[in-house]
């Protein structure tokens, strides 16, 4: 049946332009591969569970066998799991495709005859097609336009290396990618063979541009192919190793001649770098908020209130932006961090079991459900490391936050909880490395990071316990920190003086502002023994009262 109209919007995957339909009404998104039986109205032929412990694929007489239509042997099919109907005279007229999420089958994908695809089950959670078949790691990993692209790439490569496929077409890859991103990063190199066509070209650039430089390959397939199954049914197994191993790595252009972006610079001009304010006043006098695209390091020395100062700074950006905050604390559990950010939401030192029962169970669940649910609902994710914090696997997680869960902002707590990972017996070149690794993640996602770090000893009789002033030479292990931070905030504070008031107030210095230039004593902070906030005394004649309901 012929498609009588083309690039109208769809409403189940939100795309502008990727439905066709056809003259009696029905119509298809190539993005998400949804069938609409009637364009236009809620009617989609598609059965959507919710529990997916009782999702059961309908098998319409199903079986395993070759898929002789696509040249797939019986062995591959059982492979991956895909079933088949067949006429009396043995000819293919359906495929099911299994879709799995965490190790079970939640949905099944139907291949018809004329190209026609309709989706069993819940598709919206599911990995990529074969995904749940190999083990994350290893040298290669291919990823397809197509399911039966998978399996013929598999058998071309002698069934030895996993081969996997999106499942929204190459529209819609970079969306599938992003929900494996973690799986598909946990191999030293993404083979991406995609259709030899504009469409498939783009998609493959799409999906390069999520991984980890340097790690995808982009295969070009030999000229008169489109794509693995078309080689398969050649038999032109030997042709297509060739050109997986000639496949190149992916390196987006950026080398440019100046003389030709006059018209680019002038939109440049016109665009302004949002900031984001400090929850201090001081603080946005001498940095002028905090932007997307900077690497902030906090540091300070031990027991003067870093982890006090991380959490109002996570809870302000909850409750002042609507982008989504990922949080890396590698000293404590994921429930410790939670409570923590309660704590300002409450003002009640959460942490202590004498102030729960203070405040009662109820009351401590409404303050999660405010605080991570509700308007906040999917905006706050932590890595729950369970005590490993092997640093590959550390960074791997960091990618997720950023580029799979589009998380804008990311708390690290803190750096040498990362180098006591890598340290191999030279902590300079350890930070170095990691420093280096982390400036680069910040330049390429434009994620606004916030790492904490340490100070080194100070010779002498007076500590960072005692209040001395500190400076960039303080910063422990190597001068990179200070080199590739955009912003440098330090933490003094005398925690041995016999005043109350001066044990309890912490100078806030900025030791280094690439934006501004501005350095020096921003505030005060003085810490509330009965809440465990902290409240702000100003530096200067200048300060005005600060309300965050205004921002």
């Amino acid at each position: 049946m012929p498609f009588v109209k083309h690039k109208l919007p769809c409403t189940e995957c939100g795309g502008s332009d990727p439905v066709s339909q056809n003259d009696d009404g029905s119509a298809y998104c190539f993005s998400c591969n949804t069938y609409f039986k009637q364009y236009g109205t809620s009617e989609v032929q598609q059965d959507t569970v919710t529990d997916f412990t009782r999702y059961q694929p309908r098998q319409d007489g199903a079986s395993f066998n070759a898929l002789t239509d696509r040249s797939i042997s019986l062995e591959t099919a059982k492979k991956y799991g895909v079933k088949s109907t067949t006429t009396v005279g043995g000819q293919v007229t359906s495929h099911h495709y299994p879709f799995f999420s965490n190790g079970e089958q939640v949905a099944t994908k139907i291949r018809k005859q004329g190209k026609q695809f309709v989706w069993q089950g819940d598709s919206k959670e599911t990995g990529l097609f074969g995904e749940q078949l190999f083990k994350s790691g290893g040298k290669f990993i291919t990823v397809v336009e197509g399911e039966c692209d998978a399996m013929a790439a598999y058998e071309l490569l002698g069934s030895k290396w996993p081969v996997v496929s999106i499942k929204s077409g190459a529209q819609g890859g970079a969306r599938d990618v992003k929900n494996s991103l973690e799986f598909l990063e946990s191999f030293e190199t993404v083979v991406l063979c995609f259709d030899s066509d504009d469409v498939g070209k783009k998609g493959a650039k799409d999906i390069a541009k999520l991984l980890t430089p340097n790690k995808a390959k982009i295969m070009t397939l030999p000229e008169g192919y489109k794509d693995p199954n078309d080689m398969l049914k050649d038999r032109k197994h030997s042709t297509f190793v060739s050109s997986f191993w000639d496949s190149k790595t992916y390196t987006p252009s950026g080398i440019l001649n100046l003389s030709t972006q006059l018209d680019a610079y002038r939109k440049l001009q016109t665009e302004t770098k949002d900031s984001i304010p400090y929850p201090w006043h001081g603080l946005n006098q001498k940095l002028e908020g905090m932007r997307q695209g900077e690497l902030v390091t906090l540091t300070g020395g031990t027991g003067l209130g870093k982890s006090s100062v991380t959490r109002e700074i996570e809870h302000w950006l909850i409750n002042h932006t609507e982008d989504n905050v990922g949080i890396v604390a590698l000293e404590e559990n994921w429930s410790r961090t939670a409570e923590g950010i309660m704590s300002i939401e409450a003002n009640a030192k959460l942490h202590l079991n004498s102030v729960k029962e203070e405040i009662g169970e109820d009351n401590l669940l409404e303050t999660y459900k405010k605080v991570f649910m509700g308007k906040n609902e999917g905006r706050v994710w932590i890595h729950a490391h369970l005590g490993v914090n092997h640093l590959e696997d550390i960074f791997s997680k960091l990618r997720y936050l950023i580029v799979g869960l589009d998380c804008k902002w990311v708390v690290v707590d803190h750096l040498h909880m990362l180098v006591l990972q890598a340290l191999e017996g030279d902590e300079r070149k350890a930070i170095d490395s990691i420093m280096h690794r982390l400036r680069s993640l910040v330049e390429e996602t434009g994620v606004g990071m916030i790492l904490v770090s340490h100070l080194r000893r100070i010779d002498g009789n007076r500590g960072h316990e005692n209040g001395i002033e500190t400076g960039l030479s303080h910063l422990r292990g190597s001068q990179s920190i200070a080199q590739l931070s955009d912003a440098v905030i330090s933490l003094e504070r005398n925690q041995q003086s016999e005043d109350i008031v001066e044990a309890s107030t912490t100078k806030v210095r900025v030791l280094k502002s690439r934006y501004t230039g501005d350095v020096g004593v921003a505030c005060s902070l003085i810490y509330d023994g009965e809440t465990g906030r902290l409240g702000e005394i100003p530096c200067d004649d200048n300060y005005s009262a600060f309300d965050g309901d205004e921002l």
